[in-house]
């Protein structure tokens, strides 16, 4: 997967889509990129291009006012101003025609990374704020808490849906990223919805390495977590082999991996592979070395649903500090050793 590590901001606009106006208010003017403004974009942008959910898409065929109006400010037939009206145009009239979506500032930002030029598209939801009101009754102050719903999302708060539009060219393996998520709560406005990849942005998402490292990862898990669900000896084994590959491998053979694991057991092994591949993972999987890096840094165990441990890597293969000891009931015993200072907390 891309990771971008390089962010230069060029410009950006912000426009007000209010769904309780007749039309958008439109800016005319680009934002002043004083310090404190271009530190608020940046670290916005930076926490989006790190989320886990950042997955890559592709425009569909169909003709597109998104992808036509960001290709135009990237190949430089249009500006700033001009293609963030457009982009803003059409998310307004989507949101007065669905009815259910998030009054929003919509702030569309030109950026240059190590991959190249990227046109930013971040909706940012209003959030409930509260301040005070003040009034003067019979000469009196009365003072009360009102709530506000014109607040932007901190810069330590997360945007729930944006895109970044590289410049398109043939045979691209992808032409956007976007982070899409989805309300779980049926009490949430957009409980379900799916406009912003769909109606709006008109593309589809594709699987990368990350995507695939992750479905695969997790599959392993429930898979290992049903089999050997009293199995605690067999479990870990399993887990280890697992863990082993993915920092070891560029690439995981499910087949292979299934036979050293499990030897001449195939009934295990034709489980093992049979549900990874209802889970949508091929035959090989293609590892996300960063993403693997940062999953396997640390490692938290739950216990018998009594006890959780939380170990970090090194700890976790040092036997001088962790050990797993083999029964050979199925059971295991976990020691941690040579313990000179602890916490509660």
């Amino acid at each position: 997967m891309e990771y971008i590590k390089e962010i230069i901001i060029n410009e950006a606009v912000v426009h007000i889509l209010d769904t309780n106006a007749e039309e958008p208010v439109l800016n005319e003017y680009p934002l002043q990129l004083n310090e404190e403004i271009y530190g608020f974009l940046l670290k916005h942008i930076e926490r989006c291009l790190k989320d886990e959910e950042l997955r890559y898409a592709i425009f569909n065929g169909e003709k597109n006012v998104i992808k036509e109006a960001s290709q135009e400010y990237l190949n430089e037939i249009k500006g700033i101003i001009e293609t963030s009206k457009e982009l803003a145009n059409k998310m307004f009239r989507l949101m007065k025609a669905e009815g259910n979506i998030y009054s929003c500032d919509l702030v569309i930002v030109s950026i240059s990374t190590e991959y190249g030029p990227m046109l930013a598209i971040l909706k940012m939801d209003y959030i409930k704020n509260y301040t005070h009101s003040i009034e003067f009754l019979d000469n009196k102050i009365g003072i009360n808490i009102v709530p506000e719903l014109t607040g932007l999302p901190t810069s330590s708060g997360k945007i729930q849906k944006s895109a970044f539009i590289k410049v398109v060219k043939e045979d691209q393996g992808f032409n956007l990223m976007i982070i899409d998520k989805q309300s779980k709560s049926k009490d949430n406005m957009e409980y379900g919805s799916d406009y912003f990849t769909n109606k709006y942005l008109g593309c589809r998402t594709i699987d990368n390495e990350r995507d695939m490292t992750k479905t695969f990862v997790k599959a392993a898990e429930e898979w290992t977590r049903t089999s050997f669900e009293e199995n605690a000896d067999t479990a870990e084994i399993v887990r280890s082999s697992i863990k082993k590959k993915l920092k070891e491998e560029e690439k995981i053979d499910v087949h292979s991996l299934a036979e050293d694991m499990f030897g001449d057991n195939v009934e295990i092994q034709q489980s093992f592979k049979e549900y990874i591949s209802s889970q949508g993972v091929g035959d090989n999987v293609d590892i996300d070395k960063q993403w693997v890096e940062k999953k396997l840094k640390r490692v938290r165990l739950k216990i018998d649903k009594e006890i959780d441990l939380y170990i970090n890597q090194d700890a976790y293969y040092d036997n001088s500090k962790f050990e797993i000891q083999r029964v050979g009931d199925g059971s295991i015993n976990i020691v941690i050793k040579h313990v000179r200072n602890y916490t509660e907390k």
